[in-house]
């Protein structure tokens, strides 16, 4: 199923994976003993009806490994991918034109249907500044097409290992994740309601803020640890917390996409909890 369709459908307006699939410590807890690491996400797509793509945070991808991970989960399972952090940390979103066609030739395009949300996390240093925010929000593409066009400008670095195919034409969605106190701003919200990105909830044990998620038609969760960031694991009752706020996010207005991921992963704690709550906002897929 294709995510725009979840809430119109009534199904998936909650949707619970995991931040990453890759940790050693998952290995004979969550993952059986004796599974090999190439089918670590097949697993994952067993479980699960979403997770968050993180390695595309630290360095451009390659198409093959898009279509890799596409080709290793159910049809309609859906990837959140987290944006390049050279984009966010290091040009601190300016003058990030050549950087974002970078991002979408390096094969986010090839997961085709599969491709949900993308996160962009800012450092904790990151400011608010108005006219920098919104330079970066105007030049997101909106749609897939859009964002073909723009991955066609790439520069020299993406000679010979640009994904320019053929794409299917729908909207693309975005959330905001930062850090700084300075962006509990009304006309941080007003900006972001305009262009259509979600300010995402992040709870921090309280390292950083947790901002409320506006009025986009999408709703980003990141349940970093409640009371030690990435590390404490979450209680019956805090889940059912999350939960409930979950349920009358996706139940407001016209219903709207809600994602979660559970990225407490020190301890082993993430595929866990974000189980738990995906049975609770009945997100648990079938049984395949």
């Amino acid at each position: 199923m294709m995510p725009q369709d979840a809430v119109a459908s009534g199904r998936h307006a909650v949707r619970v994976g995991t931040s990453g699939w890759r940790y050693r410590s998952w290995r004979g807890d969550f993952y059986p003993d004796g599974l090999v690491q190439r089918a670590e996400l097949t697993y994952i797509g067993e479980h699960f009806s979403t997770v968050e793509l993180n390695g595309s945070f630290y360095s451009l991808q390659r198409p093959q490994s898009y279509l890799r991970w596409r080709a290793a989960v159910p049809d309609d399972f859906v990837f959140a991918v987290k944006g390049s952090r050279y984009i966010s940390h290091m040009l601190r979103l300016r003058d990030a034109g050549t950087a974002l066609a970078n991002f979408f030739a390096s094969g986010v395009l090839a997961l085709g249907p599969t491709l949900g949300p993308i996160l962009w996390q800012l450092p904790e240093r990151q400011r608010f500044e108005r006219d920098v925010l919104e330079a970066f929000l105007a030049g997101l593409p909106r749609t897939t097409s859009e964002a073909r066009a723009l991955a066609e400008r790439h520069d020299e670095r993406m000679r010979g290992r640009a994904w320019l195919e053929g794409v299917d034409e729908r909207p693309l969605q975005y959330a905001l994740e930062p850090r700084s106190e300075t962006f509990d701003d009304s006309a941080v919200t007003e900006i972001l309601n305009r262009h259509g990105v979600a300010l995402a909830v992040a709870d921090t044990a309280g390292r950083w803020p947790q901002f409320e998620p506006g009025d986009a038609d999408l709703v980003y969760v990141r349940l970093h640890g409640a009371s030690e960031l990435y590390t404490s694991g979450y209680s019956a009752d805090e889940l059912q917390t999350w939960a409930g706020r979950c349920r009358r996010w996706a139940a407001a207005g016209d219903g709207r996409d809600v994602w979660v991921y559970s990225d407490n992963d020190a301890r082993g704690h993430a595929p866990h909890d974000a189980l738990a709550l995906a049975r609770l906002v009945g997100d648990a897929p079938p049984p395949r």
